[in-house]
């Protein structure tokens, strides 16, 4: 079968939307493929917020995610293999979803990622400190 992530992040990605709350996504960026600004990547994570004001043309295909954005004032368009993408929440209220592994997903031990650090954001919006809270949607 298929990765189930693509429609999984497709889905929370709208219902975070249709609740007035903003979406961000955690990215592992040491995987292949990734194009960040590395110079916002901490502990091997960046977090971005993919809510519509602060992207352009947002595509969550089946393989990767891509944007564009500004990030302190420098265009990037940004592209994102799925496999990733390690969570989405809303940055309001943390709820959202961590995704485990699955194949063709990065070993979430053995990527030289530190995972018990919070995740770092390169912007200067405002986030609850710490990591941020996430629970399962049933």
């Amino acid at each position: 079968m298929t990765s189930s992530r693509p429609y999984l992040v497709r889905a929370f990605n709208e219902w975070v939307l249709d609740n007035d709350c903003t979406p961000y996504i955690v990215v592992d960026a040491g995987v292949q493929g990734v194009q960040v600004p590395t110079e916002h990547v901490a502990n091997g994570q960046i977090v971005l917020n993919i809510s519509p004001g602060a992207v352009r043309g947002l595509v969550i295909g089946n393989g990767a995610l891509e944007f564009s954005a500004r990030f302190g004032g420098v265009p990037m368009q940004v592209f994102i293999p799925l496999q990733a993408v390690m969570a989405i929440y809303a940055k309001e209220n943390g709820e959202g979803m961590v995704f485990g592994s699955e194949p063709g997903s990065p070993d979430p031990e053995g990527s030289g990622t530190d995972r018990d650090s919070p995740p770092h954001s390169g912007g200067t919006e405002d986030r609850p400190s710490g990591r941020p809270t996430l629970k399962v949607v049933k």
